[in-house]
């Protein structure tokens, strides 16, 4: 116990290793995560726009599924939807924003930091 008055030094605690520190300094983004959520934003980002259709498609996932993550990742503004109709068919098409890149780029380099990590342990 310290004497009244006395200051205490603080006990030296090594950092973290340099992998460790790059993985808590960028957190993983849960909105991408998701399976489906990240097969949108990467398509998306190879592609300048998709039709509902082409995801569906692409991710082999149902109307339902598609739909609820693409309005997550809209409320993220992460992507953006465009409604119009080709004669009497309509046509949603969805877009990668750039916030949407910037946090595709931000979760690969996450990703690519764990796996680093994990091949140097």
């Amino acid at each position: 116990m310290a004497k009244s008055g006395a200051v205490r030094k603080p006990e030296a605690v090594a950092p973290p290793p340099r992998g460790e520190r790059a993985l808590r300094a960028a957190e993983l983004d849960r909105l991408i995560h998701e399976r489906v959520r990240l097969g949108i934003v990467s398509a998306l980002a190879v592609n300048d726009a998709l039709t509902f259709n082409e995801l569906k498609a692409l991710l082999k996932t149902t109307d339902g599924n598609l739909s609820v993550h693409a309005r997550k990742l809209e409320e993220a503004q992460y992507i953006t939807c465009s409604k119009s109709f080709a004669g009497r068919i309509p046509k949603t098409e969805y877009r990668l924003t750039a916030a949407g890149r910037r946090a595709l780029e931000r979760y690969l380099d996450h990703m690519e930091a764990h796996i680093r990590a994990t091949r140097q342990g």
